[in-house]
């Protein structure tokens, strides 16, 4: 079952988030097995993360290599929201 995941940290930054994908893109890690759809969105210092994987399993192995590179470049996610998703239509 796909499942939506959506990051409101207190404070995101765009060089922050910038350098967060440019090192997950150097370690081969980005775009991540499983991720259907992501959407950074908002305006600076205050940006949101929403996603949508193909599993909670996929999205939990890919949190494994998020997370220390979040902290590297000084991002506290907080508590994500996770929803399980019950339709999704593309154009």
């Amino acid at each position: 079952m796909s499942i939506l995941i959506r990051f409101a940290p207190a404070s995101l930054t765009a060089q922050q988030y910038d350098e967060s994908v440019r090192k997950l893109e150097e370690a081969g890690d980005w775009p991540a097995d499983g991720l259907d759809y992501h959407v950074c969105f908002g305006s600076d210092p205050n940006l949101r993360v929403s996603e949508i994987w193909d599993s909670r399993e996929q999205l939990e192995a890919f949190g494994q290599r998020l997370m220390p590179v979040l902290a590297e470049v000084g991002i506290e996610p907080g508590q994500p929201e996770l929803v399980e998703i019950h339709n999704i239509v593309r154009r």
